[in-house]
């Protein structure tokens, strides 16, 4: 093959490493931009939080006031003491016969801690129910054999609080140390089956029930109807069989009601009622609200960085020479400093002018609620400002705005169409809004199949498929027609 050099010309686009991070910073939440940003301080001398004091230079004759001020207030505060407190104070009880200063466990300094909360202990993760339940074990008068058991027995409930392994499996857990019959783990069961919250430990979910209806007191009305209900004909319940239920109860149709909604007031997964996890709360971006005949748009200033130039370095990278090694870094640090700065101003620039055309194009969402969203995509916002759909996206990804209406994310406002009879069209979200209004004004005895929900849209002009329907139902976790069948 013969060697040759040949001359081409064409164009590639290079993302540089400003670009690059000013997309990073698009697409990430206020809580991953708060890390962002504090990585970029740690490693940046240059910057600095604007909520912090300048770090300027303080002068010498500030420093020598400052000490007279500091000096005539101790001679003052010294004065006061001498003159308010006597030499010796009248106690019959010396310090050390009440506090033991080798005792580390309740000694405390405040200077340790300056910033303690004493609300901050109960704001992580709660208990876990395992947790929850080993510590009700230990207030239990076991033995060590039974707490060997009660120990297997709590490790096998689930989150639920239902045990998922039978009393023969627990019984192997324990033989190692030494034999365990059948019926001592059943003996010891019984007795965490009566822990809190109650009905947790059951292996079914009539005995669930079962447990939770031994609380009430004996004079309850219904009580006993119940638990044969709940002991003999559960299955009914759960298939909506009233007329049988009345058949084999003996019972009126309002005796049926009333039965019914003292079992409905049972738990049937008691263990999601301790949880382990903290609350996850979202900060929004975007605040929106109504002044006068406009709404206005804005930052929130709370998930805002407020981030500078420390004006002391800048000012020594500008009369810093050119060879020094120092001096480089300085101006390199400075340079990076001001390309994140302007990373930071385009994204919340153009979050605020995303989210400003989203509150124009859902004006009458959220003067009128969800019946009136209007079908929008990222192509339609992008058109708009002249941008591209991808950075619309990156925008409204893990994005929140607060409205009057509630806190949204700036994904909801996007959504699909469904055509009309007169040509129009209608959002996804409005739809399953509509879905919502008739299965909530619907007869509880004689609910709506999602048949008759397809016509009664397109009575409405709006139309809809009976299988979009159960799309849109099953979203929004509505249970189907039988489901919802009540006993009125």
């Amino acid at each position: 093959m013969k060697q040759s050099l040949q001359l081409r010309l064409g164009q590639q686009l290079t993302m540089t490493p400003q670009l690059q991070q000013a997309i990073r910073l698009l697409q990430l939440s206020s809580l991953d931009l708060q890390a962002e940003v504090q990585t970029i301080l740690d490693s940046n001398l240059m910057l600095e939080r604007s909520d912090e004091p300048q770090d300027l230079p303080v002068q010498p004759e500030a420093l020598a006031a400052q000490a007279a001020a500091d000096t005539r207030a101790e001679t003052e505060i010294g004065t006061a003491t001498t003159e308010t407190l006597p030499d010796e104070l009248p106690v019959d009880s010396s310090w050390d016969d009440i506090y033991d200063p080798s005792d580390g466990a309740t000694s405390y300094s405040r200077s340790e801690d300056e910033d303690w909360d004493p609300y901050e202990r109960y704001a992580g993760a709660g208990e876990s129910l395992r947790e929850h339940l080993y510590w009700q074990m230990r207030l239990t008068p076991f033995n060590d054999r039974d707490m060997a058991i009660a120990t297997a027995i709590i490790d096998a409930i689930d989150e639920s609080g239902y045990l998922t392994l039978s009393l023969e499996e627990i019984c192997q857990g324990p033989r190692d140390q030494f034999a365990v019959t059948l019926a001592e783990a059943e003996a010891v069961l019984k007795l965490v089956q009566h822990f809190d919250p109650q009905g947790i430990g059951a292996r079914s979910p009539a005995e669930c029930l079962l447990l939770q209806l031994e609380a009430f007191p004996d004079d309850t009305p219904w009580l006993a109807e119940a638990r044969h209900l709940v002991e003999q004909h559960l299955e009914l319940l759960a298939n909506r069989d009233f007329s049988a239920l009345m058949r084999r109860l003996k019972v009126s149709r309002e005796a049926l009601q009333s039965i019914i909604a003292l079992i409905q007031s049972l738990d049937p997964h008691p263990g999601a009622r301790v949880s382990s996890s903290a609350p996850q709360y979202v900060v929004p971006d975007v605040l929106v609200r109504r002044q006068r005949d406009a709404w206005r748009v804005e930052l929130n200033p709370e998930s805002t960085p407020k981030v500078r130039i420390n004006a002391r370095y800048a000012a020594l990278a500008r009369k810093a020479g050119q060879s020094s090694g120092d001096s480089n870094c300085l101006k390199n640090h400075l340079q990076e400093a001001r390309w994140f700065l302007k990373s930071l101003q385009n994204r919340n620039e153009t979050l605020l002018r995303v989210a400003t055309c989203i509150v124009e194009r859902q004006r009458e969402f959220l003067e009128r609620g969800d019946e009136h969203m209007k079908p929008l995509i990222l192509r339609d916002i992008a058109e708009v400002l002249g941008l591209h759909e991808s950075t619309i996206s990156r925008v409204t990804t893990q994005k929140y705005m607060h409205t009057p209406r509630g806190l949204y994310e700036l994904k909801f406002f996007f959504s699909s169409h469904v055509g009309t009879s007169d040509g129009g069209e209608c959002s996804s979200t409005a739809i399953r809004a509509m879905i919502r209004k008739l299965i909530q004004a619907e007869d509880a005895g004689k609910p709506l199949s999602d048949h008759r929900i397809a016509e009664l849209l397109e009575a409405e002009g709006i139309q809809v498929a009976r299988r979009t329907v159960a799309k849109y139902r099953e979203a929004m976790s509505i249970p189907s027609s039988s489901d919802r069948k009540r006993l009125v």
